[in-house]
C-alpha cells in the first residue's frame, strides 16, 4: 500500500512540475503561442523584455506579424538565446506580391515553417472578384513557398463569409485554392463575429487549417461582414461569446500544428495570464 502511495505522489509532484506546455500539450495537441501583436506594445519598446516576460508565461512560441523595426537575424538571435521559437511568419498582402523572395528569406532566417497573410485588400463589401484575384495569386505564391519549404496560410477576417452561390466567399476561396500550396489559419473570432460557427467550419475543412488564433469576443458584441471590431471586444478566454471547448474538441481533429493567443485589447498583458489559466482549467 506504501509503495503505490508513493508512486501516486511521485506521479503528482511529476504533473505538478511539468511545464505548462506540456499540459497544454494535452488539451490542444501543441503548445499555446502568442502572436506578436498581442504585445506589440511591448516589443515595441523592449523586446528583449518582452520576450522574457512571454517565457515566463510558459510560453516559448511566437507568431511574429512585425518585425518592430528590428532584421529577421537580430530577432533569431533573441529567440535563440532564451530556447524560444518564431513558427509562423505574417506579412501583408502586397509584401508577400512584391517582395516574395525577401519574405522566404526572413522566414528562413527566424525559423518559420508557416507564411500567413491575414487580409485580402478590397473595397467593402467583399466581392467575387477580390476573391477570384486572392484565389490566383495565393495559387501562385503558394506554390513558391512550397518549392522553398514553406507553407502559406491565409488567416480568415470576417467579411469573407458574405453569401455566395450555396457557400459563402471563403468557401470559394478553400475550394479553388491548391491544398498543396494553400492552407489557412483560423481566427476563431473572425469565423464567430460574422455569424459562422467555428467549429462546424473545423469539422468542414479539418485539413486545410494548420493554425489557429485563440481568443474570445466580449458578451453582447454584434458582428457583421466588414472585418473589423474595436480591440477591447476581446477579452480573457472563457468570459465570452465564444463556446471555446466544443471549439478545441473539434480542432484536436484537425490538421493544426500551431495554436496561439492572440489578444488585441489594450489590457492584454493582465489578460493573458488569465487566458492561459483559463485553459489550463479545461
Amino acid at each position: 500500500m506504501k509503495n503505490k502511495i508513493g508512486i501516486l505522489l511521485a506521479f503528482l509532484s511529476m504533473w505538478i512540475n511539468t511545464t505548462a506546455q506540456e499540459r497544454f500539450g494535452k488539451l490542444m495537441k501543441n503548445t499555446p503561442g502568442i502572436v506578436s501583436y498581442t504585445f506589440r506594445n511591448e516589443f515595441a519598446k523592449d523586446m528583449p523584455q518582452a520576450l522574457d516576460n512571454i517565457k515566463a508565461l510558459g510560453v516559448t512560441n511566437i507568431e511574429f506579424s512585425n518585425l518592430f523595426g528590428k532584421t529577421a537575424t537580430e530577432i533569431r538571435t533573441l529567440l535563440d538565446a532564451r530556447g524560444m521559437v518564431c513558427t509562423s511568419y505574417g506579412i501583408g498582402y502586397d509584401v508577400l506580391a512584391n517582395k516574395t523572395d525577401e519574405v522566404i528569406k526572413d522566414a528562413k532566417i527566424l525559423g518559420a515553417t508557416f507564411v500567413r497573410v491575414a487580409w485580402i485588400p478590397h473595397k467593402a463589401p467583399f466581392s467575387f472578384e477580390a476573391a477570384q484575384k486572392a484565389v490566383i495569386d495565393f495559387n501562385k505564391y503558394g506554390q513558391k513557398l512550397k518549392e522553398n519549404n514553406l507553407t502559406f496560410c491565409y488567416h480568415n477576417h470576417g467579411y469573407e463569409f458574405a453569401p455566395y452561390e450555396n457557400g459563402t466567399y471563403f468557401d470559394y476561396i478553400v475550394k479553388n485554392t491548391n491544398p498543396k500550396f494553400v492552407s489557412f489559419e483560423i481566427d476563431i473570432l473572425w469565423v464567430f463575429h460574422p455569424g459562422q460557427d467555428p467549429a462546424k467550419l473545423l469539422k468542414k475543412y479539418p485539413k486545410r487549417f494548420k493554425l489557429m488564433h485563440v481568443k474570445d469576443l466580449k458578451q453582447g458584441i454584434k458582428g457583421d461582414l466588414t472585418g473589423p471590431t474595436p480591440p477591447e471586444n476581446d477579452i480573457t478566454l472563457g468570459t465570452g461569446q465564444l463556446n471555446l471547448p466544443e471549439i478545441l474538441k473539434a480542432a484536436r481533429k484537425t490538421a493544426i500544428k500551431y495554436y496561439y493567443i492572440e489578444d488585441e485589447n489594450p489590457n492584454a498583458k493582465q489578460q493573458v495570464p488569465l487566458s492561459l489559466n483559463y485553459l489550463k482549467g479545461l
